[in-house]
């Protein structure tokens, strides 16, 4: 299918990690939407400035050329070309409308209230019961407010035994119940993964509850921790096994809910041989299919789970100012919402890629931690790892917990925002193209609206204590107490401790 553009259209929208190329239109672009869809989350759909849309139900190839959209979906099925309207706003309503409506609910409340924190790059594999407890009394020592604690990767047995670790955890009922008593919800790291050579994994392979190869015989694939086995979740009888896991653990110990890792479609093959024949996307989307009973959630990788009320974190970011960093976390933060995944979350404060930290020449940069936290903190979610007290300077770390205080003054608006998305569908953090069609504002990608009236410019480049901010039309008034009347482009001080805010009057 060939649809050309009209003068002036751009187009949003299919694989959340293709963001900083967003909007569309002018150059050459490829993205294969069956086959490739990142690292992050993904929904067969491009929207047009100019309200069209194209849908295709089991993904497309993508490509833009000589100002033409080219979508080709093979033999995956029909593409459908829609319009709803003459704004990007009407053509996601349209398209969301038609195939993936908002289902009224939202993940649960407390993600969005307070920050998150999650242990991982704090901790890293070093889980014990001793270090998350001396981090969540860290946490309020050092005066910030508790919130969602995710207990990261190799708190468990192994990989599909979802019991605490007894040497590293000795008592995890008093850890649990600590935490708790601190007034932290608890969330803890989960994976599709077993490992092989294992109980588990003999007790699941008899029972034919393992993804089967290409020859029949359980694969075997490589991910960043080893080689593993996968839980085959087109099989209801391991849906139901995993269910029984899950809620033990919530009946046991009393955990509130679980970050779901992994799950990507590049750990799967056409060839495979599951329970239901499906594709690699599909594969992934069974993954997220499980975090719809647990209203505390959180996923990396999803397709097509669009309306539906999961928490959606960024891929993993380097430690960097530009792309694939922090120059990277609004793009993708548009990209997402106008994928139809509202309820997102950037990526852990200062970066998530633990093994960068770790480089004998990675050097910590303050003023970046700083700044990522200034950009982080008006998402719909955001979240801590790095201990702010621990590896910044006392003036720096006062600075990132203004920046949580600038998110408390605005959660009442956060969570209406969040309970319109639930029933519409709509982002809650908006381009500007998104609120304001046909205005010139489509390639802005370094500010963003939070809702229709607020608009948030944090400061995105080294050493700056000033930036641009393009204004449009109405009397919209800063965090500073000046005023500015819209339409214009101005020059704005922006020293370290300020995170540039402004509401529309």
């Amino acid at each position: 299918m060939e649809l050309r553009s009209e003068p002036g259209e751009m187009w949003w929208s299919g694989a959340v990690a293709d963001g900083d190329d967003m909007p569309y239109g002018g150059f050459v672009f490829d993205r294969d939407l069956q086959t490739s869809i990142g690292h992050t989350q993904a929904n067969p759909v491009l929207l047009s400035s100019h309200g069209r849309y194209i849908w295709g139900e089991s993904g497309f190839r993508i490509r833009f050329e000589d100002f033409a959209v080219h979508a080709d979906a093979s033999a995956g099925g029909p593409v459908v070309v829609g319009s709803g309207g003459s704004s990007l706003r009407d053509a996601f309503r349209a398209a969301s409308t038609a195939y993936f409506p908002a289902t009224g609910t939202s993940p649960d409340p407390r993600m969005f209230t307070t920050p998150q924190y999650n242990t991982w790059i704090e901790l890293v594999y070093d889980q014990t019961q001793q270090r998350i407890l001396d981090y969540a009394h860290a946490i309020i020592d050092n005066g910030y407010p508790p919130g969602v604690l995710m207990i990261d990767d190799n708190w468990q047995e192994d990989y599909g035994v979802w019991n605490f670790h007894p040497a590293r955890f000795p008592d995890p009922h008093t850890l649990i119940n600590q935490l708790h008593d601190l007034g932290f919800t608890i969330m803890l790291w989960t994976c599709p993964f077993i490992s092989p050579d294992s109980p588990t994994f003999r007790t699941l392979e008899h029972h034919q509850l393992l993804l089967r190869d290409h020859t029949g015989t359980t694969a075997i694939r490589r991910w960043w921790n080893g080689y593993s086995a996968l839980l085959d979740l087109t099989n209801p009888h391991t849906t139901t096994w995993l269910h029984h896991q899950l809620t033990n653990l919530q009946t046991r110990y009393r955990i509130d809910g679980f970050k779901f890792d992994a799950g990507d479609p590049r750990f799967y093959r056409d060839t495979d041989q599951p329970h239901t024949p499906t594709t690699p996307n599909q594969h992934t989307q069974t993954w997220a299919d499980i975090g719809l009973n647990y209203p505390l959630n959180e996923y990396r990788a999803c397709w097509k789970h669009a309306g539906q009320p999961l928490a959606q974190r960024l891929k993993d970011t380097v430690p960097t100012w530009g792309r694939g960093g922090l120059g990277s976390l609004i793009p993708h933060g548009i990209a997402q919402g106008l994928a139809g995944y509202p309820f997102n979350c950037p990526d852990m404060i200062g970066g998530g890629l633990a093994e960068d930290f770790e480089d004998a020449a990675f050097t910590f940069d303050e003023e970046l931690f700083v700044r990522w936290a200034q950009a982080a903190a008006l998402f719909p979610m955001m979240q801590f790892s790095l201990a702010p007290w621990r590896v910044l300077r006392p003036e720096y770390a006062t600075i990132c917990r203004s920046a949580v205080q600038a998110r408390h003054e605005l959660a009442e608006h956060i969570t209406r925002l969040v309970e319109h998305a639930a029933t519409t569908g709509e982002p809650i953090l908006r381009s500007m193209e998104y609120v304001f069609p046909h205005q010139g504002y489509a390639r802005i990608t370094d500010q963003f609206m939070l809702g229709d009236d607020i608009l948030v410019a944090p400061v995105l480049t080294k050493t700056a204590n000033q930036r641009t901010v393009v204004f449009p039309e109405g009397t919209w008034t800063g965090d500073d107490g000046t005023t500015v009347k819209g339409p214009q482009a101005t020059l704005i001080d922006a020293p370290l401790e300020r995170l540039p805010v402004y509401r529309r009057g």
